[in-house]
């Protein structure tokens, strides 16, 4: 049957943007890295821009360290605020957490991101997106052939990572366990992955 008048049809599958932001920057002194300056506003809020220019639909943002300053400082409309307390277990907890808070949104595929790495802008992000093909998708970034961030997770697959998430690995043992299924997306002629770890690190900001 066709179309009746006016209906549309269904636009592309629904990808949340998934940013673990809840680091307390212990090599760093104790900031926190969601409030890290860059650009003049708040890292936090430059990897939340990056997602969406990105293709990312909705993106759900995950606190721990200095939660509530994060909250006051950084400007976030219309993104779901996912507090994890036990962020001091390492990234897993935050990985974990951040699925869970996308259960039942209905997103098709989560594109995890850290807020750290603000040399991977839009255009990166948009390429893993492009790659995605169903709700079992798995795919990475990659630099010069070597898996990075970010990683998009297939909603079919979000259990499995969580219940793997451990430490401060985040989903880096599922990976390995199922690196024939991840499509590498060649990102090094359009990004940098590098962390923002120490005091050195700071001068990738701006």
């Amino acid at each position: 049957m066709g179309l009746l008048m006016g209906q549309t049809t269904t636009e592309g599958p629904r990808v949340a943007g998934l940013l673990l932001a809840a680091g307390g920057g212990r090599r760093l002194g104790g900031r926190p890295k969601a409030l890290l300056e860059h650009r003049g506003r708040p890292l936090v809020e430059h990897a939340v821009g990056v997602l969406r220019a990105g293709g990312c639909q909705v993106v759900h943002v995950v606190l721990g360290a200095a939660a509530g300053s994060v909250r006051e400082r950084a400007s976030l409309p219309g993104c779901v605020l996912v507090d994890n307390p036990g962020w001091e277990e390492g990234m897993g907890s935050s990985l974990r957490a951040g699925l869970a808070s996308l259960n039942g949104t209905g997103a098709d595929a989560a594109v995890v991101s850290l807020v750290d790495q603000p040399g991977i802008g839009a255009e990166a992000v948009g390429r893993v997106v492009a790659a995605y093909r169903s709700r079992s998708s798995l795919v990475a970034a990659a630099y010069a052939g070597k898996r990075g961030h970010p990683v998009l997770l297939g909603a079919d697959r979000w259990a499995d990572v969580a219940a793997r998430a451990e430490g401060d690995r985040g989903a880096r043992a599922y990976l390995k366990e199922h690196e024939a299924s991840i499509v590498l997306v060649e990102c090094g002629d359009v990004a940098e992955p590098y962390d923002i770890d120490t005091a050195e690190d700071l001068a990738h900001l701006e």
